[in-house]
């Protein structure tokens, strides 16, 4: 499945990841390849396999919890195991577990001890899921004042943060708008929420242009 010129694309978006450990494999072709491995039963014994070293492996791996059919607890603890080996937004990004829908009480916990992790790709996997899970019919309004505390100096849980009040902004606008008002946010991240609110076409064009007026200059 390898493909030179992608493996080279792939490594540009992936300054974290040493060019050796990238195949090049895209991820319509990871996916077909864990559903398949799911019903071969070859999943479990992948799973077990940490660490890996291919980033292709580590995604496949997100791949396969995502789409588990597995109770609950299980999956959750499966994803706890394998968060600490994740070193990338991508492979980080794409662990989506189906199961974890529906099942806030559970999950919640969980998430906030990722939240609270040291590793950077935990926290950034907390807020990740923080973002997905609990914004729309499980909306926990306590997990925007648990993201906003999230310590943010490292780029790319710097960048979830603001993703996440960004989407907060579409989904809880009355919820979310008191932390940019606020001020409650880094300067960074609070810019950065605004502009990739004023990117979305799911925020009106007046709340656009409010969201602008409380940009944070410097000085």
């Amino acid at each position: 499945m390898s493909d030179g010129a992608f493996a080279l694309f792939t490594a540009k978006l992936l300054p974290t990841v040493e060019r050796s450990r990238i195949i090049g494999v895209r991820t319509p072709q990871l996916r077909a390849l864990a559903r398949e491995m799911l019903r071969d039963g070859s999943a479990q014994v992948f799973m077990e396999q940490l660490p890996h070293y291919y980033f292709e492996e580590n995604l496949l791996h997100s791949l396969l919890l995502s789409q588990l059919k597995r109770p609950v607890g299980e999956v959750l603890a499966l994803v706890d195991r394998f968060l600490p080996f994740v070193d990338n937004w991508a492979v980080c990004d794409q662990l989506r577990p189906r199961v974890f829908a529906g099942n806030a009480s559970l999950v919640y916990p969980f998430v906030c001890k990722w939240m609270g992790s040291e590793g950077e790709y935990v926290r950034r996997y907390g807020i990740v899921a923080s973002m997905t899970y609990f914004l729309d019919d499980d909306f926990n309004e306590n997990m925007l004042r648990d993201v906003a505390r999230v310590p943010s100096a490292e780029y790319y849980v710097m960048m979830a943060v603001a993703w996440y009040f960004s989407f907060a902004l579409v989904k809880q606008w009355e919820r979310a708008l008191p932390y940019i008002e606020q001020r409650l946010l880094s300067r960074e991240v609070h810019n950065k929420a605004i502009r990739k609110g004023v990117e979305s076409l799911r925020i009106s064009p007046e709340r656009k242009d409010y969201l602008r007026s409380l940009r944070w200059k410097a000085g």
